[in-house]
C-alpha cells in the first residue's frame, strides 16, 4: 500500500484509541476503532474506489503485515512456562520461601525494582520475567498488581535505555552512526546517559514510591483495594488459582527453569547477534548485542528453558507428561488476551506510520523549528518526542525518525557546544515516555501480562506518575538550555518531582495510610472467623 501523508489527520487514531481506552475501560475495541479510523481517513485521502470497504481490507491486510510472530511465540512459551511452573507447585513454594526471607511491603517493592534493573538486556525479556518471579512475593503482602506493573514497566525501557549493553543502546548506535557527526557512537550513547532526564527521574521515583507512601490518585486507590481484598484482577491471571498444584513442589522448581530462561535467553541473544559466527566483527559481546535480534532469540532462550521444566517435572515425577502438556497449552491460553492487545497495538502502529505518515508531519515540526534559538531546542525536542512516542507506542520507531533531524539541527545552531548531546538525550528521553506509559506500547502491554494486572488500569494508574515525571524533565531541559549544567539541571528537575511528590504525600498522610487498610481489613477478617 502506497503512503498517504495526511497531516494533522494522522494523529487521530491513537487519540481516538487512547481517550476511548481509558473512557470505556476497554481496550480491544477501543484500538480496533482506532485502526479502522486511520484506514478510514487513508482509503478516503487516496480517493479508492469502494472506501468502506477497503477500510475494513486495509485494516486486517495491515494487521497480518506487523504481527511479530516471535514474540507472539515468545510471550506463548513463556506464559506456558509460567503455569507448568506453578502446577508443578514452584511459584507456591518460591512465594513462602521469599515470604520469610522478604520482611514487609517495602522490601519486597525494592526487590523486584532490583531485579527489574538487573535484567537489563531486554524491555521484553524483563517485563514478562520479573512478573514471574515477583508475582507471589507482591501478592503476599497485598501490594496491587496495579503497581507491581508500575514498577516493572518503569524498569524496563528507563533502565535499557541507559544501559550500554542491551539490545536498545544497539539500536540508537545504529542510528547515532548513520547521521556521520560521532566518531564513535558507542561514545556518544554513553554522553546523553547523565542527560536522559525521563530515565533518571524514573528510577528514582521507582525507589521513592518502593520505600514511601508515595501513592496517589488511580494508584493509591488500587493500593487501598488490593489492601481490603477487593482488588479486581485480570481474569487469564486468575487461572492459576484454579489449577491442581502438585504438594511436592520446592523453591527449585521455580529457580531452575527461570535461571534457565536467563542464562538461555541471554546465550541465544549472543548467537544470533553473531558471537559464534564467522565474521569476526561480531566477536564480542557489545558487538553481538548490537547485531542481535531479540524475537528469535528469545523464542530459543523460553523453548530451551521449557524443556528444562520438562526434565525436571516430568523426572521427578511432579507432573507426568500428557499434565505438564495441558498445562503448556493453558499457558498459551493465558496469554491470548496479551497477544491480541499487541496485535492491534503493532497495527495502529503500522497505521500512523507506514499508511498516514505521522512520522513525516512530525518531522516537519521540528524541521520548522529549526529557527528557535539553542536554549529551547532541548524541551522542544523533548515535548515532541513524547508525543510522538506516546501516539506511535514505539521509542524505537521514535528515535530513529528524530534523530538524524535533531542532529543536524543541533549541529546548525551550535557544533561546538554540548548542545547536540543535550538535544539528543532529549531525544531519547522522550521517546521513553511513549514506550512507558502509551496503552499502545508492547511493553506497557507486557507489563501488565507479566504482573496479571488489566492493561487499561495498569495505564490508568502509572499515567499520572509518568506525567509527573516529564514534567520534571521538562524543566530540567529548560534550565539544560540555558546553562548546559548537568548537575544544575537534573538537580531542579529532581528537586521539582520530589516537592511535588511531598505535597501529594502530605496531602494523603492526613488520610488513612494504606497499612490502615490492610489491618483493617486482617480484623475484618478475624471477627468473621470467630
Amino acid at each position: 500500500m502506497e503512503p498517504y501523508y495526511a497531516g494533522v489527520l494522522s494523529l487521530l487514531p491513537p487519540i481516538i484509541a487512547v481517550v476511548l481506552a481509558l473512557t470505556t475501560k476497554e481496550v480491544f475495541s477501543s484500538l480496533m476503532i482506532g485502526i479502522l479510523t486511520g484506514t478510514c481517513i487513508y482509503s478516503f485521502g487516496m480517493g479508492e474506489s469502494m472506501p468502506v470497504i477497503r477500510t475494513v481490507e486495509h485494516a486486517f491486510t495491515l494487521m497480518v503485515d506487523k504481527v511479530d510472530f516471535s514474540i507472539i511465540i515468545f510471550c506463548s512459551l513463556l506464559g506456558s512456562l509460567v503455569y507448568v511452573i506453578a502446577m508443578a507447585g514452584g511459584s507456591r513454594a518460591y512465594g513462602k520461601w521469599a515470604s520469610q526471607k522478604i520482611k514487609g511491603r517495602k522490601s519486597a517493592l525494592l526487590a523486584t525494582s532490583g531485579l527489574g534493573a538487573f535484567i537489563f538486556i531486554d524491555d521484553y525479556f524483563n517485563c514478562l520475567t520479573v512478573g514471574t518471579v515477583m508475582r507471589p512475593v507482591t501478592d503476599t503482602y497485598k501490594i496491587s498488581r496495579a503497581k507491581l506493573a508500575y514498577i516493572i514497566d518503569a524498569t524496563a525501557a528507563p533502565i535499557c535505555i541507559i544501559a550500554p549493553i542491551s539490545s536498545w543502546a544497539a539500536a540508537v548506535g545504529s542510528n547515532l552512526k548513520s547521521t556521520g557527526v560521532f566518531e564513535n557512537e558507542m561514545d556518544a550513547f554513553v554522553a546523553t546517559i547523565p542527560w536522559n532526564f525521563y530515565a533518571l527521574l524514573s528510577i528514582v521515583m521507582v525507589i521513592l514510591v518502593s520505600v514511601g507512601n508515595f501513592d496517589f490518585g488511580p494508584m493509591r486507590r488500587a493500593e487501598i483495594a488490593a489492601a481490603r481484598g477487593e482488588e479486581v484482577r485480570d481474569a487469564a491471571a486468575s487461572t492459576n488459582d484454579e489449577m491442581t498444584v502438585h504438594a511436592d513442589g520446592g523453591v527449585l522448581d521455580m529457580v531452575i527453569p527461570i535461571l534457565s530462561l536467563i542464562v538461555f535467553s541471554t546465550l541465544s541473544l549472543l548467537y544470533v547477534g553473531g558471537y559464534w559466527g564467522e565474521d569476526p566483527a561480531y566477536h564480542s559481546i557489545a558487538s553481538a548485542f548490537g547485531n542481535t535480534s531479540a524475537g528469535p532469540a528469545l523464542v530459543m532462550g523460553s523453548f530451551a528453558a521449557l524443556l528444562v521444566a520438562l526434565i525436571q517435572f516430568v523426572g521427578r515425577k511432579l507432573l507426568d507428561l500428557k499434565t505438564f502438556m495441558q498445562g503448556v497449552l493453558r499457558g498459551v491460553q493465558a496469554m491470548i488476551p496479551a497477544n491480541m492487545i499487541l496485535c492491534l497495538a503493532w497495527c495502529i502502529s503500522g497505521v500512523c506510520r507506514d499508511l498516514l505518515q505521522t512520522q513525516v508531519y512530525i518531522s516537519t515540526l521540528v524541521q520548522d523549528d529549526a529557527s528557535l534559538a539553542g536554549v529551547m531546542l532541548p524541551p522542544v525536542i523533548f515535548m515532541i518526542a513524547c508525543f510522538l512516542s506516546f501516539s506511535t507506542g514505539t521509542a524505537w520507531g521514535t528515535f530513529g525518525i528524530l534523530i538524524p533531524i535533531v542532529v543536524s539541527v543541533a549541529q546548525a545552531i551550535d557544533p561546538e557546544s554540548s548542545l547536540t548531546i543535550i538535544a539528543l538525550s532529549a531525544t531519547l528521553a522522550g521517546s521513553v515516555f511513549g514506550d512507558h506509559c502509551s496503552p499502545i506500547s508492547d511493553t506497557t502491554i507486557l507489563s501488565s501480562a507479566g504482573s496479571g494486572c488489566m492493561h487499561i488500569e495498569h495505564v490508568a494508574t502509572q499515567l499520572p506518575y509518568a506525567c509527573l515525571i516529564a514534567a520534571s524533565a521538562m524543566a530540567g531541559y529548560i534550565v539544560a538550555g540555558f546553562t548546559q549544567s548537568v548537575v544544575l539541571s537534573f538537580g531542579v528537575a529532581v528537586v521539582i518531582m520530589v516537592c511535588a511528590l511531598s505535597f501529594l504525600h502530605w496531602y494523603n498522610s492526613k488520610r488513612d495510610s494504606i497499612e490502615d487498610h490492610i489491618r483493617a481489613a486482617e480484623a475484618e477478617k478475624s471477627a468473621a472467623d470467630k
